[in-house]
């Protein structure tokens, strides 16, 4: 089918309205509107319905969705505030990644999978939603508890040390085995890439702040954020890691000044635009004629440990503090969302892992993102004021 301008304004009509109006329903049923924009994907596809049948122009939109959903994250993630925010964060974020992963890999690996699949697999279930978490917790009103600003703060130390899992993991599986050489060199880079984004480029956005705000374009500092996210996504990608991790660590960049420049509801427009196309893109790409009886038996294996994992990971460094906070925790921390999707998405399109291991992914992660929100309103019930226990509103991405 040719994809001629007329042809492309209509998919994108099609994927976008029908990724929001599913993604409504979901959310009228208090569930996250992005497991409806997949539904509408795996629907609309080329599997099942077969009313869209993306072509590579949609799909670069798709990938360009991935990288403002990922922007939008890293706004909302202080790189001071993480400095400051104890030890304690960092220990959960740390036990939240060892155990998921070890789990997931060794199961992978048990039930006779290549090591490449069940790489990504361990390195799809470690890493938190930050997006889902923090939207679920200011909806109950607990941000300003205990147990909330650990999960918030391990929530963002665990997408920066997925972000750099996913740069060692698509470097290696790109450079044709384990090379310590190459392993080092790749660690290397994330590292410093990852530091230098935490302490000193905060500091350059720091000495250009007066300057932006002379300028006589109009919405000169959303220009100024959108063009640096663009050259650090490229940047990412040129020294072989993901553009998505580019992407975060310019969105954390501006995190201190998003109040101030009025950033977050600005990109988050761009984002509510692009979003569902990478969300649609996702759900797509997935043929459910792939649930045999074998991979499903898997991805329910898959989602139990990924749920078992991080309530033991992260909650091993609050045994101390007693069981209610260790739940709090492991619960907070137990949506994957959109990381795991791109971690998935990016072993698929370098051809690293199959079909069955995409799916178990996907499933693995609307399982962990479905439950944790009735979970939690449990968990928390405890906390939530009185006065506002009835009107907590739904989850959403």
């Amino acid at each position: 089918m040719p994809h001629g301008t007329e042809e492309l304004l209509l998919e994108l009509l099609v994927i976008f309205v029908s990724a929001k109006v599913i993604g409504e329903i979901f959310e009228r049923l208090s569930l996250p509107s992005v497991l409806g924009e997949i539904l509408a994907g795996i629907a609309l596809g080329p599997y099942a319905l077969n009313w869209i049948q993306p072509s590579s122009t949609i799909y670069s939109v798709a990938e360009l969705g991935a990288i403002f959903v990922l922007f939008s994250a890293g706004l909302e993630t202080s790189p001071r505030e993480l400095i400051d925010i104890g030890g304690k964060a960092v220990q959960v974020a740390v036990a939240g990644i060892v155990v998921p992963f070890i789990l997931g890999f060794a199961y992978m690996k048990l039930r006779g999978d290549a090591t490449n699949e069940a790489v990504f697999v361990g390195a799809a279930m470690v890493a938190t939603s930050v997006g889902i978490t923090a939207r679920i917790l200011a909806d109950l009103h607990v941000l300003s508890a205990r147990p909330a600003r650990i999960i918030l703060g391990a929530a963002v130390f665990d997408d920066i040390l997925g972000m750099l899992l996913l740069a060692v993991v698509a470097g290696l599986s790109s450079g044709g085995g384990l090379h310590w050489l190459h392993l080092g060199i790749l660690i290397g880079e994330a590292t410093g890439f990852a530091l230098f984004m935490m302490f000193v480029a905060p500091r350059i956005v720091r000495h250009i702040e007066p300057r932006v705000e002379q300028l006589s374009t109009q919405n000169a500092s959303l220009i100024v954020a959108l063009a640096i996210c663009l050259l650090l996504s490229w940047l990412a990608a040129k020294i072989g890691m993901a553009a998505i991790i580019g992407a975060f660590f310019a969105g954390m960049v501006f995190a201190d000044y998003a109040p101030q420049w009025n950033l977050t509801p600005r990109v988050s427009g761009i984002t509510e635009f692009l979003s569902p196309f990478f969300f649609f893109a996702i759900g797509s790409r997935l043929d459910a004629r792939l649930f045999t009886k074998d991979v499903l038996v898997a991805a329910i294996v898959i989602s139990l440990l990924a749920i078992i994992s991080k309530v033991i990971g992260c909650g091993l460094p609050l045994l101390n503090e007693g069981w209610s906070t260790v739940l709090r925790v492991g619960v907070g921390m137990m949506p994957r969302g959109e990381v795991a999707l791109i971690v998935a998405l990016v072993g698929l399109q370098s051809k690293i892992i199959a079909q069955p291991t995409y799916a178990i992914v996907v499933f693995m992660t609307g399982v962990t993102t479905l439950i944790a929100p009735p979970l939690l309103r449990y968990l928390f019930r405890d906390v939530v004021p009185t006065e506002q226990a009835a009107v907590i509103s739904p989850v959403r991405l």
